[in-house]
């Protein structure tokens, strides 16, 4: 009997700790559907939406928490109003905020009235103008427990992935974009020479012998100049030979003897003292001393000739010192506009197919920055249609507009790139990180959480990279600040709704 007790009081132990044990599970089991949140997005072509949400359930209140980007600049909203409204069956739930609760961050409570798939829209009016933001096929559940069942087995997770929270990325810069496969063709890479453009270079000469006076402006290389500023003074002043300053004096004597003949037979010819034949060989006497006087003027003075710049530009070349004596018809300086630019390539022979196939280029400086050709302005001017000289190489030359990134005598890097019929998968350059020889990008699983992915890469244009494998078309990546994306994945694992608050 005693036994028995036993064995019933063990059993009443077991049962009560086991009661407990499940008790405490469920327990556990109810905290972590707390934790159970749906995870929503969409875009249109000015906004991103990115919204954090209770569980869906007919007749419980729902918190949403709704994430604005501005896709132009990835930064958040700054003012504005949303309109969030939930539609199912016919029914439609709204509410209305004009307040940020923090930047880029608005906070709805929306009550279901019934259950079933219907859409939530966010409309957002600001300064912009107003969006709709449409995110369908939203389920709203008729029990709670349920929905948070729902809620806890459709969040995005992926051993691989790195948390990126909306606040992080507002505050570097950051960017998504989708992948659009498109035609991307052959890329030529090589480096040009940068060259001025024919008629945007003016050679200066002297027109007299003499000796160089600089103007007070110290002219030098680099130095901007307008078109009629002073340049330089050939002074020919105490030189035996084609002295300007005798010339020059001569010349404005003549004028002046002339012009006193001229008017004198003006007044004798009224009262018929000079004959019209008399008069008119006065008149032609000094139009030809004015010519000659105003001719002398424009370009010399009583110290020489005046060397003026005829076009606005910088001094490429200066080929002159103070004090040099230099001849008649000798090269002083080079005047450039730098306006509009040539560039151009000696590529290998066995592109000659595919010459007449090229498309546009991108042009990487010195300092680091891509054109395009579009961006400069900038077209196919000719390519070779055999190999130049002694190298067997065959020119290309493009002509492009100056934006001051451009140094003339310098060189650059092109990507020649030609037409294909081909379609492809193509990503910034921005978008790829390397360890150890491999390339990654990052695919977006939500705005706040992006995968890790291994691609191979092709050819590259400088500004896009085209990948080979390992990516989709329509995946969505992130285009700038990946490497800030790889540092958050080595600081460890983050909370995906770390800086939310719910």
């Amino acid at each position: 009997m005693i036994k028995v007790y036993f064995s019933i009081a063990l059993c009443g132990i077991m049962f009560v700790s086991c009661h407990s044990h499940q008790h405490e599970g469920e327990h556990n089991h109810n905290h972590n559907h707390d934790d159970a949140k749906l995870q929503l997005s969409a875009y249109d072509s000015q906004w991103e939406v990115y919204a954090v949400a209770d569980p869906l359930a007919a007749g419980h209140e729902s918190e949403i928490m709704a994430h604005f980007t501005l896709l132009e600049s990835f930064k958040p909203v700054e003012q504005g109003s949303v309109l969030a409204t939930l539609t199912v069956g016919g029914k439609s739930v709204s509410q209305m905020q004009d307040e940020l609760s923090e930047p880029g961050v608005f906070l709805f409570t929306l009550t279901p009235e019934t259950e079933g798939e219907g859409e939530l829209v966010f409309t957002i009016s600001t300064d912009r103008g107003k969006s709709e933001l449409v995110i369908p096929n939203i389920k709203v559940f008729d029990d709670r427990h349920e929905a948070e069942h729902a809620a806890e087995d459709g969040m995005v997770t992926n051993s691989n992935a790195v948390a990126f929270t909306k606040e992080q990325s507002w505050k570097v810069n950051f960017a998504t974009a989708q992948v659009v496969s498109g035609k991307f063709g052959q890329v030529i890479k090589t480096v040009a020479r940068v060259q001025s453009a024919t008629g945007d270079e003016t050679v200066i000469a002297a027109k007299t012998a003499g000796a160089i006076l600089f103007s007070g402006d110290n002219i030098a290389l680099g130095k901007a100049v307008s078109a009629g500023q002073k340049l330089f003074t050939v002074a020919s002043g105490g030189f035996a030979d084609n002295n300007m300053s005798v010339r020059y004096a001569e010349a404005k004597n003549n004028y002046e003897r002339a012009k006193a003949e001229y008017d004198r037979s003006v007044e004798l010819s009224k009262n018929r003292i000079v004959s019209e034949k008399e008069l008119q060989q006065a008149k032609t006497g000094y139009e030809n001393a004015k010519a000659v006087y105003n001719n002398m003027q424009r370009n010399f003075s009583a110290d020489g000739q005046n060397v003026t710049s005829p076009i606005s530009g910088f001094v490429k070349q200066l080929n002159v010192q103070a004090g040099q004596f230099v001849e008649a018809g000798q090269t002083l300086a080079t005047v450039s506009k730098n306006k509009t630019l040539f560039l151009t390539a000696n590529i290998s022979p066995k592109y000659i197919s595919v010459l007449n196939s090229i498309q546009t280029a991108n042009i990487r400086t010195t300092d680091g920055k891509t054109f395009s050709l579009e961006e400069l302005n900038g077209k196919l001017a000719s390519y070779g249609k055999s190999a130049e000289g002694d190298n067997f190489l065959i020119p290309v030359t493009f002509q492009v507009e100056n934006r001051e990134n451009f140094v003339s005598g310098g060189f650059v890097d092109l990507y020649i790139k030609t037409l294909t019929d081909a379609k492809t998968v193509s990503v910034p350059k921005e978008a790829l990180t390397e360890e150890m020889g491999n390339f990654f990008v990052y695919v977006q699983l939500t705005p706040e959480l992006f995968e890790k992915r291994e691609v191979t890469v092709g050819a590259t244009d400088g500004r896009n990279t085209e990948i080979t494998g390992g990516l989709a078309d329509g995946e969505r990546i992130v285009t700038r600040g990946a490497a800030l994306v790889k540092l958050a994945s080595v600081s460890g694992a983050l909370d995906t709704h770390s800086g939310h608050a719910h």
